[in-house]
């Protein structure tokens, strides 16, 4: 997997470009690990992340580790897969707050 980082002031801008999964976890920790202490704001921009399994939505649900800053986190980009993953989570896990983290609340409604 691929990782493009772009630091605007205090948030970063996260393109994973490939599968979030299980494997691809070690690596985009470490990306967030890498990250400036002053970026308060991560937007995971998965415009080219076609799968998204549970261990993505971990990634972006799970808080901050101690000793490192809280950031607020916002998702964009959500392909059919990942949608449908967010629907089926909101559903099953409503405090997990998954539409909190999408521009306009909620996933868009599956294509017929």
């Amino acid at each position: 997997m691929d990782v493009t980082t772009m630091i605007d002031a205090t948030t970063a801008r996260i393109i994973p470009h490939g599968d979030i999964d299980h494997t691809a976890m070690p690596k985009l920790r470490a990306v967030i690990d890498a990250l400036p202490r002053d970026v308060t704001e991560l937007v995971w921009d998965l415009n080219d992340t076609p799968f998204l399994d549970s261990a993505g939505l971990h990634l972006l649900t799970d808080p901050s580790p101690a000793g490192t800053p809280q950031r607020r986190t916002r998702v964009t980009g959500l392909g059919p897969q990942p949608q449908e993953l967010f629907r089926t989570a909101e559903e099953l896990f409503p405090y997990l707050e998954l539409s909190s983290l999408l521009p306009n609340g909620r996933p868009q409604a599956a294509a017929s």
